[in-house]
């Protein structure tokens, strides 16, 4: 194809990327959707955990009423000296959480009994405690993504991991750090507030325990010198706004929540015989279902997938992995993981000159125009944004036609392959990767119902309706995602009211000022909190790299801070740390700085990644600089680590406060 008629071609899809793109800006945005607290009563079932395991949550309720026993009630919101201690309360039970009481271990002089986790689950695992729905694996490949492999000496089943052994694994690792009895299960963050006076953090613990066959409530209190925040990103599963929706009679769950009770089977044994001879839907085409779909059509009865946007489906290439290749080839050398993880970071961000051998060589590393949303090498100036998005397109272009006509030569049924061909560039939706989604809708018991973008119409007692037409189901399957990553701040998406120095809520901080930290992990007026960003710190897809750091660094903060307390003779249990309201405001603007470069996202069919197109108001207040601080590093992950690295060795703590 010449230059002139690939240019020529290039218009023609960008048009109809537009058109495509058109038809979900008439869905509403972040309304049109609604947690499962606000569902009708019929639904709300959905959060319940259906994993719970009795003993366990009944001795982690017993460590609540020693702690409640141990305390008297608040006086004006401050702390009681009778109040029970610790030294570090970490929220989330997840990889963030995790990593956070590993490396408090190994930086600081803190014992495991210094340190208390909080979750709603009832065990280790974060998301990979939730979702364990069948097909469940990681999208990225498991040697860089489990971390601390060399630590644990722990060789991956595959090359991408199933969530069974994900969830497995992160309690491997709370054992091997002595820190698997450290958690109180069922429980959540009511509120932080801070004691200035005392320097420390006063939470109230808000724990679920079964009285009956109903859940009740019990609140104490409990301080703490220094908190994690290490919630993560996919724990806010919701619904969609559809007309008469509690109208459905049938059988339904989230799969977030998946409920073998009803398809039969189990995660580790995915028999879904309870679904033979019925007829099943399932909402959403995105990540989730990607892995879904595949296993319902083995049992269903009848599957109909419903898309309002279809994903874009590369190969996977998914296989065992054989323990000689793997120490022969992978786990050469000390710090090879690291390596590995960098390599494959220097492919997806455009490093240059790029590495000699792409260790990963997998789909991820083969999309460098990824970087439009995680930031890369490339030096742009605010004048040249232009010429940075045309160079975007045209990497993203010869990837996308690929991937659509992928589907051609795998789907038989022609308007079917139609409607499953994704008009986008390949960042404005999480990238999925599958060898079995697609030859799914070659087989007589699975109908993709596309609903050209505009989603259910409506629902009756008996299913979807469509354009008009009623899809009977006997089970629905929600698989419609969770609250974005770019909504409100880490405390309000955890549900938590944090009050700094002075009654002002961080909320209140963000909403005035738009954010502030310094690196992504530390705020001012909120002395001792520490949090794994996004905002405001690097992004990669491979996520735990990203909490691996911003652990790594809160730590050496803590460590670093408690060092010099103690040289000089100072109370450790009364050290503070915080940035300098200067220094905060510095690291806001650099990262309003690189803003731009997230340009890309403005024109992407609306999405998870985009708050379902409400990035491009600039969200909040329409006022675009809050909008360009709430950005993450734009010079890409592997700057951003060695950014920290460099400050670090500098050894002058730069930017931060820290009192004793």
């Amino acid at each position: 194809m010449s230059s002139n008629s690939h240019k020529e071609n290039e218009i023609t899809i960008q048009e109809k990327y537009r058109l495509e793109r058109e038809k979900r800006f008439h869905n509403g945005g972040l309304g049109q959707y609604m947690t499962i607290e606000e569902s009708p009563p019929k639904f709300r079932n959905f959060q319940e955990d259906p994993w719970l395991d009795p003993q366990i949550a009944a001795d982690s309720f017993r460590s609540i009423i020693d702690l409640q026993q141990a305390a008297r009630p608040l006086v004006n919101g401050l702390s009681d000296s009778s109040i029970p201690k610790t030294k570090v309360l970490i929220q989330g039970c997840g990889f963030g959480g995790l990593l956070a009481g590993i490396h408090l271990i190994e930086t600081t002089k803190f014992k495991p009994e210094d340190i208390i986790f909080v979750d709603n689950a009832c065990g280790w695992g974060g998301t990979w405690y939730w979702n364990r729905f069948p097909g469940l694996m990681c999208d990225v490949e498991s040697y860089i993504y489990l971390p601390l492999l060399e630590e644990m000496e722990y060789i991956p089943k595959h090359k991408y991991s199933y969530g069974e052994e994900i969830r497995e694994y992160t309690e491997m690792m709370a054992k091997r750090w002595g820190l698997y009895d450290r958690a109180v299960w069922r429980t959540a963050l009511g509120y932080l507030k801070w004691n200035d006076e005392n320097r420390e953090w006063v939470a109230e613990l808000c724990t679920k325990m079964k009285d009956g066959e109903e859940d009740r409530e019990i609140k104490t209190n409990l301080r703490a010198q220094f908190v994690y925040a290490g919630a993560g990103p996919l724990h806010v599963p919701h619904l969609p706004r559809i007309p008469n929706l509690e109208n459905f009679s049938g059988q339904a769950f989230h799969t977030a929540r998946w409920k073998y009770s009803i398809t039969g089977g189990s995660q580790s044994d995915p028999s879904l015989h309870n679904l033979k001879n019925k007829s099943v839907g399932i909402i959403g085409t995105g990540a989730t279902a990607i892995q879904v779909v595949p296993e319902l059509a083995k049992w269903s009865g009848h599957l109909y997938v419903f898309q309002r946007t279809p994903s874009q489906v590369d190969i996977r290439g998914q296989h065992k992995t054989d323990a000689g290749w793997f120490k022969s080839n992978v786990a050469t050398t000390k710090g090879w993981q690291r390596l590995r993880t960098e390599n494959f970071c220097a492919f997806m961000m455009n490093k240059q000159p790029q590495p000699i051998v792409n260790l990963v060589e997998d789909a991820w590393t083969n999309m460098a125009s990824y970087r439009a949303i995680t930031g890369g090498y490339d030096e742009v100036t605010l004048e040249k944004v232009g010429e940075y998005l045309e160079k975007l397109h045209g990497e993203d272009l010869p990837r996308s036609d690929r991937i659509r006509a992928r589907v051609s030569e795998i789907v038989k049924d022609s308007r079917t392959a139609e409607s499953l061909k994704a008009w986008y560039p390949g960042w404005c939706k999480r990238p999925t990767f599958h060898d079995d989604y697609l030859p799914t809708f070659n087989l007589p018991n699975v109908t993709l119902v596309d609903t050209d973008g505009r989603g259910i119409e409506s629902m009756t007692s008996r299913g979807p309706t469509v354009a008009g037409v009623e899809y009977p189901v006997d089970v629905l399957v929600f698989s419609t995602g969770f609250l974005s990553p770019a909504v409100g701040s880490v405390a309000s998406r955890a549900g938590i009211s944090v009050i700094g120095r002075g009654g002002k809520s961080y909320d209140e901080k963000i909403e005035e000022r738009g954010v502030a930290t310094l690196h992504g992990v530390v705020s001012r007026d909120f002395p001792n909190l520490f949090f794994p960003g996004p905002y405001q710190a690097g992004v990669t897809a491979n996520y735990t790299f990203v909490l691996d750091q911003m652990a790594r660094h809160a730590s050496y903060m803590i460590g670093e801070a408690i060092k010099r307390v103690e040289k000089e003779g100072g109370h450790a249990d009364r050290v503070t740390v915080e940035p300098y309201e200067e220094a905060e405001e510095e690291w806001s603007m650099k990262i309003a700085g690189t803003a731009f470069k997230m340009a890309a996202m403005i024109g992407c069919t609306p999405s998870y990644l985009t708050s379902e197109g409400e990035i491009e108001k600039s969200i909040p207040g329409n006022d675009p600089v809050k909008g360009a601080r709430r950005s993450i590093w734009g010079y890409g992950v592997i700057d951003f680590v060695e950014f920290l690295e460099h400050w670090r060795t500098g050894g002058e703590m730069k930017g931060l406060e820290v009192l004793y």
